[in-house]
């Protein structure tokens, strides 16, 4: 059982509250700068970043005049005004920010399909366009005749929510792709609320050549002018930098009376937005069971590569999908000098190429790299002699993988976190598919938490 944690800070409470944050990715660097908008003393806060800078999952890089983002395409949009608005402002506000609308395909062979898959049968050769289209169908009547709830495991919510078709010829090599797993040992909890249902007639019209739009909310994003998606963390973290220590991995934190002490300086409060498979090498006390479940919680990472190419010329999309093998071992590709125009040189272009591993495997070796570049250019995406370099970066987590037992093994480490009065926070500090407007969007609620204003 937990202890009872110190209530949430009042707001007339005089004493100063000393606030640790473990960890300055965007959760943390958010959640400072609410504290700070609050009225909660700067000098009170301290935020601790094993890294060299700050912003974590959402930095770039600039290399030779091209910049991209280590951890994968990031864009700006979000359902919440408040929450877009208050990221704008962060990153320089609205005019430091370029406004692009959304165009993403799938490629098919040597076809671009419209995505979302479904939005875009009609761009299918005809047989792959009638197996398709017949599986939806057949899925949509069996939902409808018998009322069947979502399967628990992936590999059958894909066929049950897409029909075959899809299943075969999208939806099965993709996600086996991203998440390098049976997908029948996946869970379908993640796609619960993420993956809007089309409409049975826009994929009947879609089938047949008329247009239908899928994934509205995403039609229009912003992005940076110059310094990649990092240029918002960097805007959080500019009136903070005293306040953060880079290069600082914790190793201890314990409980000191009612407060906690992070590698032997006290603090009132805690807030963790370190992986939580890593808290039990961190944290003093945490009982065998709790460990056991934070630690079998289970992630993939990322590598990433800039490919700089020695031309202007490239597709109308902002990104696209690649969900065959024969297309290498990428499964997402990026126009960066598409987002942005500083993001490349004047009369040179550039992608970002996604790759993704299972964590306990452990990072792809130098190979990778050869094996990437083919798989470009066997897909018609770059020719070999445009290529002027490549960069790589690698991400230990970047997403939550939804194995069976992710929930009930998340579930115990939260309650005994909460339970203890530690505060998670962030993508891997909760363990969930969190975006980073969904990071920004808990961090401010939990700044309103623990600094209320009086005039509320």
């Amino acid at each position: 059982m937990g202890r009872t944690p110190p209530p949430i800070l009042a707001a007339h409470q005089s004493l100063p509250v000393k606030i640790a944050i473990l960890g300055a990715g965007v959760s943390g660097l958010a959640l400072a700068r609410a504290l700070v908008e609050r009225g909660h003393p700067r000098e009170d806060l301290t935020l601790f970043e094993a890294a060299s800078k700050a912003g974590g999952l959402c930095g770039s890089r600039t290399v030779d005049g091209y910049t991209y983002d280590v951890a994968g395409g990031h864009i700006l949009f979000s359902k919440d005004p408040e929450v877009l608005a208050w990221m704008q402002e962060a990153g320089g506000g609205p005019e430091a920010f370029e406004r692009r609308d959304r165009n993403t395909a799938i490629r098919f062979g040597e076809r671009w399909v419209r995505y979302p898959f479904e939005n875009g049968l009609g761009d299918l050769p005809p047989e792959a366009n009638f197996e398709c289209l017949a599986g939806y169908v057949h899925a949509w009547h069996e939902r409808q005749a018998s009322g069947s709830e979502a399967p628990a495991d992936f590999g059958s919510w894909v066929r049950w929510r897409f029909g075959d078709g899809i299943a075969r010829h999208f939806m099965d090599p993709y996600n086996e792709k991203i998440w390098k797993r049976p997908l029948t040992g996946l869970t379908s909890d993640w796609v619960a609320g993420r993956v809007p249902d089309a409409p049975v007639e826009d994929v009947l019209r879609a089938s047949i050549g008329i247009r239908t739009e899928g994934y509205v909310h995403q039609a229009i994003f912003w992005y940076p002018k110059r310094g990649g998606f990092q240029a918002i963390t960097d805007g959080m973290a500019s009136d903070l930098s005293d306040r953060i220590r880079l290069g600082t991995r914790v190793e201890r934190v314990a409980r000191a009376g009612e407060g906690w002490t992070v590698d032997g300086e006290a603090f009132d409060r805690v807030v963790v937005t370190t992986p939580l498979d890593l808290v039990p090498r961190m944290v003093e006390g945490v009982p065998s069971d709790v460990a056991e479940a934070m630690e079998g919680l289970e992630s993939n990472g990322l590598t990433t590569f800039l490919v700089a190419l020695d031309t202007d010329e490239q597709p109308d999309l902002s990104w696209a999908y690649l969900p065959h093998h024969d297309q290498g071992p990428a499964n997402r590709v990026t126009w960066m000098s598409s987002y942005a125009t500083a993001n490349a040189p004047e009369g040179r272009s550039s992608l970002l190429v996604e790759v993704t591993w299972p964590r306990l495997a452990g990072r792809p070796g130098p190979e990778l790299e050869e094996e990437v570049l083919a798989g470009l250019a066997h897909a018609g995406l770059i020719r070999r002699e445009q290529v002027l370099f490549t960069d790589r970066s690698d991400q230990e987590r970047a997403y939550v993988v939804y194995v069976p037992g992710h929930a009930e093994r998340r579930r115990a480490a939260l309650e005994w976190m909460e339970g203890e009065g530690l505060l998670p926070l962030g993508r891997f500090g909760r363990y969930d598919y969190d975006n980073s407007d969904q990071c920004v969007a808990k961090a401010r609620a939990l700044a309103a938490e623990l600094v209320p204003r009086s005039d509320t």
